[in-house]
């Protein structure tokens, strides 16, 4: 029996919370933890994995790239 995930929606099933964060890690320095440099099929491949776990596991304002546009709401309204 292999522990090798059959699709994309296996492999996100099998993401933790440690490895979520050592994704995004790993994409910020362009380096995984042993210093080995990610190829640039790598690097894609851990955001479209980030991207997917925010999208099932975390609120709006705790996704990758998400930007709070109450304050400039707030001031188009005079407030």
């Amino acid at each position: 029996m292999s522990n090798t995930p059959n699709s994309f929606e296996e492999l996100l099933s099998s993401i933790t919370p440690e490895v979520h964060s050592k994704l995004k890690q790993a994409i910020e320095l362009g380096r995984w933890e042993n210093g080995e440099r990610l190829s640039k099929e790598q690097v894609e491949l851990c955001m479209q994995a980030v991207i997917a776990y925010d999208e099932i596991h975390l609120n709006e304002e705790e996704k990758v790239g998400y930007i709070d546009r109450s304050k400039l709401q707030a001031k188009k309204m005079g407030h």
